[in-house]
């Protein structure tokens, strides 16, 4: 009968469940991790590059012409060269891996900040000390935030401190021209650094999206 086929259907699923010693049990949990700090690094980038535009507006009136001049493209000294550069190959620069690449925006940036602290000493007006001070605080959360990165996907951060308190090797320029030029190209080479890096965060937190959902399982006895 219906009745007695359901009974049996019954008794047999609860002996089933009797001789199973666990039942694995899914439980949902949302892991806000890599993805959330890559999302918040990009964003930090964006903010510095914005920050940025007013700074080297200011800094380069401070400066004076031409330095302050539109068309003013000087040619790179062989003094700059000391500052980190980002003007790398863009197609070798996309070649790289992920690891490499967050290395070298680490090891870039904890490098310029050391120039930029540099500078905030030597600047002669209040005002313009107080906005260098604020972006090399953002600049130092940008150290922080990629290092954040490459701990949560699974990177060594790179070897050497992340920001010694003067740039090795920086003797002052011979005279006052040359010494604008080193903060003119510190500034040139901050907004490529920066502008590069939003773009690699942009592509970086495709791959990892902002918050994966993961499985877990859990033996719970009956």
């Amino acid at each position: 009968s219906p009745t007695g086929d359901s009974w049996g259907i019954f008794t047999f699923l609860c002996a089933a469940l009797c001789n199973l010693p666990a039942l694995p049990a899914l439980n949902c949990s949302e892991e806000l991790g890599a993805g959330q700090s890559i999302q918040q690094t990009y964003d930090l980038t964006r903010y510095l590059e914005h920050q940025l535009r007013t700074l080297a507006g200011t800094y380069l009136n401070y400066l004076g012409p031409p330095f302050n001049e539109p068309d003013f493209n000087p040619p790179r000294l062989a003094r700059a060269e000391r500052v980190p550069s980002a003007t790398v190959d863009l197609d070798l620069w996309r070649g790289l891996t992920d690891n490499a690449r967050l290395a070298a925006n680490y090891r870039a940036y904890s490098r310029l900040l050391c120039y930029l602290r540099v500078l905030d000493g030597q600047v002669g007006t209040a005002e313009l000390r107080h906005r260098l001070a604020h972006f090399c605080a953002s600049l130092q959360g940008l150290v922080l935030s990629i290092g954040g990165v490459m701990s949560s996907l699974g990177y060594p951060l790179p070897a050497g401190p992340a920001g010694p308190s003067a740039p090795p090797g920086a003797p002052a320029a011979p005279n006052d021209f040359l010494k604008k030029m080193d903060d003119f190209w510190l500034l040139k080479e901050l907004q490529t650094w920066l502008w590069r890096s939003a773009k690699d965060f942009n592509r970086l937190k495709k791959k990892v999206p902002p918050a994966v959902v993961t499985l877990q399982l859990e033996a719970r006895g009956f």
